[in-house]
């Protein structure tokens, strides 16, 4: 049986105003809707200014919304039963700096109501999964700010929520750090708990993120599988695969058309042919022909998260 979305946006609007005599407003967010499924790590992708953390802290019930719905686990957004359900990561957390790995998850965990025997309990394990096994009687003052993350990452675990919303997890944190931090958010889903995710670390939401939300100027722009965001547009490169060897090609095609060409082997070449539109192909068809070459395969090369992001927050006029 299909199960109800851990967390459900519709029409969701937030509206700040300013100043006494020319009041100005700024819309936060416009029309925003999106549902994220359980078990499963979405991302949410957007520039800066384009409403994320306020779309977050809607759902936590920081900010009160101004029209619209959103729902979380089943309940009203900011709603205290919802809230003991969440484990949250903000973007720049900042432990305080005279607590020790230890202590510092005794006190985030007496915040989300657990004992200090049940806090001794999980800690040890916790310290482990995020690479910390080892300094939990270090003084958060000599963390770097990868171990800070890391830290932060273990107190939003705490308590065993069945959401974590995580603003900038891997911030700071080094790409062996992030390896780690990919894995535990993958076990996690794995257990049944939902990861909405917030990065500007593409390459990062392409590797973990099954599906994603693109906010820009408070507005959802597209939302989907990475596979579907990533999938070619009708203009980008085309790869062709042709029977011949390298300086065949090279002497039959305009080498402005030709890109990344190489040798794969077998009496096979591979090259990109520039910008992929209508002209282009006809050109690259035509000299392929010209010099007596067949055409093995033809197709457009898919994008990366970030191409395609770029593209859409282009394409919104961001």
């Amino acid at each position: 049986m299909p199960t109800e979305p851990v967390i459900q946006v519709k029409d969701l609007e937030k509206t700040y105003r300013s100043g006494v005599f020319r009041r100005r407003t700024l819309h936060a967010l416009q029309k925003v809707t999106l549902e994220v499924p359980q078990g499963e790590i979405y991302g949410l992708l957007g520039p800066n200014g384009a409403g994320k953390t306020t779309l977050i802290k809607v759902l936590l019930g920081i900010v009160r919304k101004s029209a619209g719905d959103a729902t979380v686990l089943g309940r009203r957004a900011g709603d205290v039963e919802a809230r003991r359900k969440i484990g949250y990561l903000p973007e720049n957390h900042r432990i305080p700096r005279h607590l020790t790995g230890s202590t510092a998850l005794e006190y985030y965990g007496c915040l989300s109501g657990l004992s200090v025997a049940e806090v001794h309990r999980r800690a040890p394990e916790l310290l482990d999964v995020v690479g910390l096994k080892g300094r939990e009687k270090d003084r958060v003052s000599g963390y770097s700010k990868g171990m800070q993350q890391r830290l932060g990452l273990a107190q939003a675990m705490l308590h065993k929520p069945k959401l974590i919303i995580l603003d900038e997890p891997t911030d700071g944190v080094d790409p062996v750090g992030r390896k780690e931090i990919r894995e535990v958010l993958r076990r996690l889903a794995a257990d049944g708990a939902t990861v909405f995710l917030n990065s500007h670390l593409l390459q990062e939401i392409e590797l973990i993120c099954e599906n994603v939300a693109i906010l820009t100027n408070g507005q959802v722009r597209k939302t989907g599988s990475v596979k579907e965001l990533t999938q070619a547009l009708e203009e980008s490169p085309l790869i062709f695969r042709v029977a011949a060897n390298e300086a065949t090609v090279r002497a039959g095609i305009d080498s402005e058309i030709i890109q990344a060409v190489h040798d794969v082997g077998d009496g096979v070449v591979q090259f990109d042919a520039g910008s992929g539109d209508q002209a282009t192909v006809d050109r690259t068809v035509d000299a392929l022909r010209r010099a007596d070459i067949s055409i093995l395969s033809m197709r457009r090369r898919d994008l990366t998260l970030e191409e395609a992001f770029l593209e859409i927050v282009k394409e919104s006029g961001t």
